[in-house]
């Protein structure tokens, strides 16, 4: 995986996740947890079909099947970082998210509800 999406280390991503928690979390907390869970999605679900991002924090290409090609629609995932934050730790499920327009998912293959939580 590229250097830019490496796991953070449990007492960063535990310290991380109670600031979010408790509502003190700074840039660096939600730029830490979105780099982990990215990196744990990449590495739970191989691939270049789906492309999830987390704007400004990162993006990661994953799950298995066809890559976007010229003619076909790309699988595209695009939310906010507590949105991703909380699906990854499975504070809410992805339906929801989705039914809230907390994730915004077009293409094919863009339900992530197999991988998630992570």
């Amino acid at each position: 995986m590229p250097a830019r999406l490496r796991t953070a280390d449990p007492a960063s991503v535990a310290a991380a996740l109670a600031a979010v928690r408790d509502g003190s979390a700074t840039k660096d907390d939600l730029r830490l947890l979105t780099k982990h869970y990215l990196a744990l999605l990449e590495a739970k679900a191989p691939g270049r079909s789906v492309e999830v991002r987390v704007p400004p924090y990162a993006a990661v290409q994953c799950v298995e099947g066809v890559r976007h090609t010229r003619g076909t629609p790309p699988a595209v995932i695009e939310t906010d970082a507590a949105t991703w934050i909380a699906l990854a730790a499975g504070e809410i499920a992805w339906h929801e998210a989705v039914d809230r327009g907390s994730v915004s998912a077009s293409g094919e293959r863009t339900d992530l509800t197999p991988y998630l939580p992570l």
